[in-house]
């Protein structure tokens, strides 16, 4: 994320929406000051989160998702740290987040060009299942999914292998 006062001020317009959502939530992490957050809320179970996915969605999913079992994560921020700790800070914010909520898949959405972004959720475990069209950011963004818990990796498992869940190079 970038370290700009622009980049600041996109992150407080990012906040400030995400925020009016219902049931959002927020974890943070602190020693003698804020040292990151992580923000979301739970993915609806009426589909409109995929609303714009292209192609089918992969199988497994749409069942995850209805029973109120997906949240999206929307934004992970972590001050740099002098030992390099920030990929470390922001997995278990992640996880914090994700298990507070009782989720049994992640999802979030992440610019195709965010190279950083995408190797570091991959990194997690964070699966790229396709492209999602979203009008306000006029653009196509990857769809990571993260399946939180044993059974619910193991339903998921076949997406490691399906020839439309890659990795952009």
């Amino acid at each position: 994320m970038s370290r700009t006062a622009l980049g600041r001020q996109d992150f407080l317009d990012r906040l400030t929406t995400e925020i009016r959502r219902p049931r959002f939530a927020m974890v943070i992490a602190e020693t003698d000051g804020l040292v990151g957050c992580a923000f979301g809320f739970p993915v609806r179970g009426d589909g409109f989160w995929w609303l714009g996915f292209e192609g089918a969605l992969p199988r497994g999913i749409e069942q995850l998702t209805e029973p109120g079992g997906a949240f999206a994560v929307t934004d992970i921020l972590v001050r740099p740290h002098p030992r390099n700790q920030e990929h470390d800070v922001a997995r278990r914010l992640q996880e914090r987040l994700l298990t507070d909520h009782q989720a049994s898949l992640g999802a979030t959405l992440v610019h195709r060009a965010d190279h950083l972004v995408l190797a570091a959720l991959r990194s997690w475990g964070w699966l790229d299942v396709g492209e999602i069209w979203r009008p306000i950011s006029a653009t196509l963004l990857r769809v990571p999914v993260l399946p939180v818990g044993e059974r619910t990796a193991a339903r998921l498992e076949e997406l490691a292998h399906d020839a439309w869940t890659r990795w952009p190079g």
